[in-house]
């Protein structure tokens, strides 16, 4: 079992969330939630584009609960926009931790490219750090992304799923591959107390 003590985020990753939280929050935003969160050391100063260790997974799930705060009952909404933009930029800006340059997606049936694109964004937090286990499971009415070390809820504790930004960026993952809208949500939670974070994706009933 990994000891979630000495879990710790890469600076490449933690660049995509500051760029990702500016987008949405603008700088002003993205700067009370750095100090409200004890990274000052972030304002105005973005970490490089590389695999050098950058902070620990307590300092990332408290920035992410002081954006869950600054917005209160807005957000979950602000989180998943947040995943959205960051998953762009990891696309935009980081395409060769994705792996997915030179894919002939096109050719690919619809739950191919979902699962391709899962487990490329599974692969990309892994080889940020090995130390994080993630699997993707087929189900019977789409696809599960069970994150089993999570960054964003380290030492947290809530009676619902926080793992907003998660669900923002596997959303818009599965849209940019297929070119349609699925639902995802969080069912297990281990700020909850579950043993994993588990996001189901599925299409959307009409």
């Amino acid at each position: 079992m990994t000891n979630l003590e000495d879990l710790v985020l890469v600076n490449a990753l933690m660049r995509q969330a500051l760029v990702a939280i500016e987008e949405v929050m603008g700088k002003n935003g993205l700067n009370a939630v750095l100090h409200t969160s004890r990274l000052d050391q972030y304002i105005d100063h973005l970490p490089p584009d590389d695999l050098e260790p950058a902070l620990n997974a307590s300092d990332y799930a408290r920035l992410n609960e002081a954006i869950e705060n600054f917005y209160g009952r807005g957000g979950r909404g602000i989180l998943h926009r947040i995943g959205k933009a960051s998953f762009e930029y990891g696309v935009r800006e980081q395409s060769a931790l994705f792996g997915l340059a030179g894919v002939a997606l096109k050719v690919l049936p619809t739950r191919a490219r979902i699962r391709f694109i899962l487990n490329r964004m599974a692969g990309a937090v892994k080889k940020a750090n090995p130390q994080l286990r993630i699997d993707v499971e087929e189900t019977a009415d789409g696809f599960a992304y069970v994150a089993h070390i999570c960054s964003l809820c380290y030492g947290r504790h809530s009676d619902k799923p926080v793992c907003h930004l998660y669900v923002g960026s596997i959303a818009e993952g599965v849209r940019w591959v297929t070119g349609q809208v699925y639902h995802v949500e969080e069912t297990h939670c281990m700020a909850k107390g579950d043993p994993y974070c588990r996001f189901e994706v599925t299409e959307v009933k009409t």
